[in-house]
């Protein structure tokens, strides 16, 4: 079976950084979509980044140009690397990715635990 373990989550001030890291570990073949998704208080799961094959890249539009995925494809490892951080950036962030396991051959997506992370003065 796969697991996500994630990372990295925390109490930032405004316009401070963090980077959370999500590492996928089990009997995986490939994976052909890692990303980022958060939940904030009162509002809906929503996609902040997402990296399918070919490290093509999608961002949420309330932070594109401040936060950068990337991935360790040797690791099984997404990243999000967040900067100039904003209140509204407040929520529990969750990895997840679609993974071929081996010796199976269908695709289904995983899920992590949820990391908060809190910017606040």
């Amino acid at each position: 079976q796969v697991q996500l373990v994630e990372s990295g989550g925390g109490l930032v001030q405004p316009g401070g950084s963090l980077r959370l890291s999500c590492a996928a570990s089990g009997s995986i073949e490939s994976i052909n979509y890692m990303g980022w998704y958060r939940q904030a208080p009162g509002k809906q799961r929503e996609l902040v980044a997402g990296i399918i094959s070919g490290d093509t890249t999608n961002y949420a539009d309330s932070v594109k140009g401040r936060f950068t995925a990337s991935r360790d494809n040797a690791k099984n490892t997404v990243y999000l690397q967040m900067n100039s951080l904003k209140p509204e950036d407040t929520a529990v962030y969750y990895c997840n990715a679609a993974i071929r396991l081996r010796g199976v051959g269908s695709i289904r997506v995983y899920w992590g635990q949820g990391t908060q992370v809190t910017v606040s003065s």
